[in-house]
């Protein structure tokens, strides 16, 4: 398989059924932006020091390519059988967000994003999720999505904002609650 087919140089690309759109799209946005979450999901991967977190974002990164391939499939062309996305996957990531917070204090202020370099990994991916929910959101205003996808990106970004005060308690970092200036 080639790398470069140069079919993308006037700014258009293919969505999976052939049907070529402007690579500003909203759907080549919205794929583009779980792509970048993915790539991130990765770097927190290498940087977490549990075991039981790296099958887990394995996981999740299974899940956003797989969710990644029906943002990028054109619904009304594409013949090709594609992965399927399912309500365990969603309560897998409940479970952990539960298991998780067990061991956590309870949220009692807003947190300021930091603490140490891995709690910061995993609140850029927390971020970059939302955005790439927003976008799935209104590209669904248009052309209906699988609610499962908005759905899964949802609980994602719960999950990170756990993972992320999980991390910091167990890396002994400081969590700094947010005091607004008067």
């Amino acid at each position: 398989m080639k790398i470069y087919t140069k079919k993308g140089d006037q700014g258009k690309t293919g969505l999976i059924g052939g049907t070529r759109v402007p690579k500003y799209a909203l759907r080549i946005d919205a794929y583009g932006t779980v792509d970048e979450l993915n790539s991130y999901m990765g770097l927190l991967r290498d940087t977490t020091v549990n075991e039981q977190f790296k099958e887990e974002i394995i996981f999740i990164q299974d899940r956003l390519f797989t969710l990644g391939s029906w943002l990028a499939s054109d619904p009304e062309k594409s013949k090709m059988s594609l992965p399927e996305l399912h309500e365990s996957d969603i309560e897998r990531l409940e479970k952990s967000i539960d298991k998780m917070d067990e061991e956590l204090e309870p949220m009692k202020f807003f947190v300021l994003p930091g603490g140490h370099q891995n709690v910061s990994f995993c609140h850029i991916a927390r971020c970059v999720c939302r955005r790439a929910e927003r976008l799935v959101v209104e590209l669904n205003e248009n052309q209906p999505q699988n609610p499962i996808i908005l759905a899964f990106l949802n609980r994602l970004s719960d999950y990170l904002f756990v993972y992320s005060r999980y991390l910091t308690m167990k890396l002994k970092a400081e969590e700094i609650p947010w005091k607004p200036n008067k």
